[in-house]
């Protein structure tokens, strides 16, 4: 069973029995009860939240119970564009179930006259997903940034887009994610973007964290969503946009002996973020 952390009266965040359990000892900065988790009355803004919250991430972090540390804050509110309850360390997001935004991008271009897709497989190294396929530009979008900003950002950082091409990407709607994962809840909302490359363009990685990038044909791509093992894996966030992507621009149509994969795969991910 899962307990609402609420700020404000507000539910920010979800927590299982066994974290529940544990920030409990933190009782100078939490109020435990059964049935929710508040902070103490005294931490009535957002700088005393955010303060106060970095003491038990950075514990926490200490104790091996957080993903990769990546000294980058998530500003917290209702909704993206409400004001910030209080700004947390990017890695204590799922610990907490706290709701967050990312910006991804479906990168296409023409290839012997077809539409194609550039695939990026993330770096062994990274904390989550390592080693799986996902979408060209992908990024959450950091307290104080911007869906265009971290676009703009992540184009470059991951793929060497400059901006010049980046800025053309046009919004496609949102991608909601909701799943428990060992090292908390998944609740994240995506900005999904299409961006038309030219087809001379190849993308080149520059920090580090992508190790291949693959163009590959509708058919390809919708018999990697299908698979369950081996190498060719698709990141749940990559998959929902991508299926979106194949859907939303008929590239699966209901004769497809994908489609009813698919569509499971699109409703099943998806869910309240």
């Amino acid at each position: 069973m899962l307990v609402p952390w609420l700020v404000d009266d507000c539910a920010v965040g979800y927590l299982d029995q066994r974290r529940m359990r544990r920030i409990a000892d933190f009782d100078r900065v939490f109020a435990v009860g059964a049935d929710a988790v508040r902070l103490q009355p005294s931490l009535d803004t957002p700088a005393t939240r955010t303060q106060a919250l970095d003491g038990v991430v950075r514990t926490l972090a200490a104790e091996g119970e957080l993903s990769k540390w990546r000294d980058e804050r998530y500003a917290v509110a209702v909704r993206l564009s409400a004001p910030t309850l209080f700004e947390i360390e990017r890695a204590a997001a799922r610990f907490f179930g706290i709701a967050t935004y990312a910006a991804h991008v479906n990168g296409t271009t023409m290839r012997d006259g077809a539409v194609r897709m550039w695939i990026a497989r993330r770096s062994p190294d990274k904390s989550i997903d390592p080693g799986l396929l996902d979408n060209l530009i992908g990024g959450g979008i950091a307290a104080g940034a911007s869906i265009a900003g971290t676009l703009v950002k992540e184009a470059w950082e991951e793929a060497g887009i400059p901006a010049r091409l980046s800025v053309a990407a046009v919004p496609a709607g949102l991608v909601r994610i909701l799943r428990q994962q060992p090292d908390g809840i998944q609740r994240e909302t995506i900005h999904v973007q299409d961006l038309s490359l030219p087809d001379d363009f190849e993308p080149r990685n520059q920090d580090g964290e992508v190790t291949e990038f693959r163009c590959a044909s509708i058919d390809e791509i919708a018999r990697w969503l299908g698979n369950t093992s081996g190498d060719d894996l698709v990141t749940a966030d990559a998959g929902l946009v991508i299926v979106d992507w194949l859907l939303r621009n008929g590239r699966i149509g209901a004769s497809h002996t994908a489609y009813d994969a698919l569509e499971r795969l699109r409703y099943a991910g998806a869910g309240p973020a």
